[in-house]
């Protein structure tokens, strides 16, 4: 559990701080992959395009 402490009043620092935490530990990904059930095939296409869009990507910066 991400806990974080408000110190002398200052929430909205507090409140970025909780933010990036949450961010960090990879939680909102984790809950948007479970949202619903997708089929093993479906997830291993996904996974597939992912990586040739990222692989494309490299490339395209490296030209660069």
């Amino acid at each position: 559990m991400i806990k974080v402490v408000v110190k002398n009043g200052k929430i909205d620092g507090s409140l970025k701080k909780f933010k990036s935490k949450v961010a960090k530990s990879g939680l909102p990904s984790e809950y948007k992959k479970r949202e619903h059930y997708s089929k093993p095939g479906i997830q291993r296409r996904e996974a597939k395009k992912a990586g040739i869009k990222n692989s494309r990507k490299r490339q395209s910066r490296e030209r660069d």
